[in-house]
């Protein structure tokens, strides 16, 4: 959905037969909403993620489980630098997923 929205974006922006980049080309407020849209749906990403690795309990509260508690605050307290290589990766394809988002 946000690859379709940036690609109508671009193709209707005057800046595709000019030496202005899309990016130019864009209001602050479209890249604004262009971000608002991608942090939404990478929010609710993770969410669904979060949601399918714990368990809904009957009275409606849920349960995360042990492995993935300790997981996520070995990464909450260690800085990006002290990340190992593969955890690095994953934040870099977020940070190209952003970069995409804005550039076009």
């Amino acid at each position: 959905m946000l690859r379709e929205l940036l690609q109508s974006i671009t193709q209707d922006s005057p800046a595709q037969n000019s030496s202005v980049t899309s990016q130019e080309a864009r209001t602050e407020a479209e890249q604004v909403e262009l971000l608002a849209e991608y942090a939404h749906n990478s929010w609710s990403g993770w969410m669904r993620y979060l949601m399918d690795q714990g368990t809904l309990n009957a009275d409606g509260t849920w349960t995360i489980p042990a492995w993935a508690v300790e997981r996520w605050r070995r990464q909450m307290i260690t800085s990006y630098a002290e990340l190992p290589e593969n955890e690095k990766e994953s934040d870099r394809v977020e940070a190209r997923t952003i970069l995409k988002t804005l550039n076009g």
